[in-house]
């Protein structure tokens, strides 16, 4: 995809427009109505925490979770949700006694999700991980929803149909990741033709100072000790091969009106710098923070306003140093197969997330090694490229079919490779 492509767009409601200064002015209400599709992730708790801490400005209409009841039970209680909404049909009765008498609502299954999304809300925050947090949060554009993303998969996977669906219903978006929250925050949407780059940033991860070869033995227990953040599995391996920032350099792609050239990765171990912006005159400008998802989470539900969040604040003077280094793309190869297949567009990125969210559960289950992660992924992308071709797919059956084929393909490959 060509720079030209991407500013002959129009500018959708979405995180351009709102950088300009639209916005939906359901996010002035004195009292927001909110549904957090992925409750029980690392996302979603950080997100009741800070709406637990602000009763007179929010309500919660709805949670929803895949199959963690006790935790789910335990929060809808903490900010009287109306409905609690299991994805799994297994864990629907075990919902249900578990709330017994709370007077919230539970409901379980896929349908019952989509009927939650359908419930009326100002703002849907949506933190399902995985390609299966695609449908529920394109339902809630359909219903109007102003959203609140943390959901890489949704541009990774079908940012071409996403945000054309946030146009085609006039949907306020707003970006969750700290990365993305920062540059929304520096870009000045009025001077976009002056922005010669954005800059995300990157920990490194546990194995920034590693060799290749200490690499290749690493253990699940090493890759999921990230040194700054604290998040879910399935992210935090991402983290450590940095296929999350590839992730992350898609999802900016599709929400900022630059071309794939004027997107950058520096690796920051300290986290305190999230984003940047460099325009042509010389500013450079960024956005720095303690490492806590409740910053950018409550940036979005406050906006256009801010609001109080007891998070660490940042002591300049004993910060000793900040340092910046270029990604090694020889030992973290999962970030070149994320902007190569960003670049070569059609429906490679969605290929790439489906094999990555395979190798990843086969590493987590000892069935794989860690350096075999991008290597599966980049055997899947390989075998696929027929298949993926040159134009994004726009609509959520071919997604899901190319899905679909690609773990199957990144399956057969990582069979082959533990036998």
């Amino acid at each position: 995809m060509t720079k030209d492509r991407v500013m002959d767009t129009p500018m959708t409601t979405g995180a351009r427009d709102v950088a300009a200064g639209a916005f939906d002015p359901l996010f002035a209400r004195a009292v927001q109505k909110v549904t957090v599709l992925g409750a029980t992730g690392s996302v979603g708790q950080s997100t009741l925490d800070v709406i637990a801490r602000h009763p007179d400005r929010f309500e919660v209409e709805a949670l929803v979770a895949n199959s963690n009841v006790a935790e789910l039970a335990r929060l809808a209680r903490l900010v009287g949700a109306k409905l609690a909404v299991v994805s799994s049909e297994a864990h629907g009765p075990a919902l249900r006694d578990a709330l017994e008498g709370s007077g919230i609502e539970t409901a379980w299954g896929a349908q019952a999700v989509l009927e939650a999304v359908d419930r009326p809300a100002d703002v849907v925050l949506g933190a399902i991980v995985g390609f299966a947090g695609l449908e529920p949060t394109l339902r809630a554009l359909k219903a109007g929803r102003s959203l609140a993303l943390a959901n890489k998969e949704c541009l990774v996977c079908a940012g071409d149909l996403f945000m054309s669906e946030v146009e085609r219903h006039d949907v306020t978006l707003l970006p969750v990741d700290s990365e993305h929250s920062a540059i929304f925050q520096v870009f000045e949407a009025e001077n976009a033709g002056q922005v010669e780059k954005i800059i995300l940033t990157a920990s490194g991860g546990p194995f920034r100072t590693w060799s290749l070869d200490a690499m290749q033995s690493a253990t699940v227990a090493q890759a999921l000790k990230h040194p700054n953040w604290d998040m879910g599995s399935r992210i935090t391996i991402d983290s450590a091969t940095m296929m999350n920032k590839g992730f992350e350099v898609i999802e900016a792609f599709h929400l900022f009106p630059l071309g794939a050239e004027q997107l950058d990765v520096l690796v920051h171990p300290q986290s305190v710098i999230h984003g940047l912006v460099q325009y042509k005159d010389g500013s450079l400008l960024a956005q720095l923070g303690s490492p806590d998802m409740r910053t950018p989470i409550a940036h979005c539900l406050a906006w256009p306003e801010r609001m109080s969040v007891p998070v660490e604040r940042l002591d300049l003077a004993a910060i000793v140093s900040l340092s910046f280094e270029a990604p090694d793309l020889i030992r973290f190869p999962a970030l070149r197969l994320a902007q190569e297949a960003m670049r070569r567009g059609g429906g490679a990125t969605a290929v790439l997330n489906a094999a990555d969210e395979v190798a990843v559960a086969a590493f987590l289950n000892g069935r794989i090694g860690f350096m075999d992660i991008p290597a599966s992924v980049e055997a899947t992308l390989e075998a696929m490229e027929p298949r993926y071709g040159a134009s994004a797919p726009m609509r959520i059956e071919d997604v899901a079919a190319l899905d679909q084929e690609a773990r199957a393909i990144c399956g057969t490959w990582i069979a082959a490779r533990a036998s």
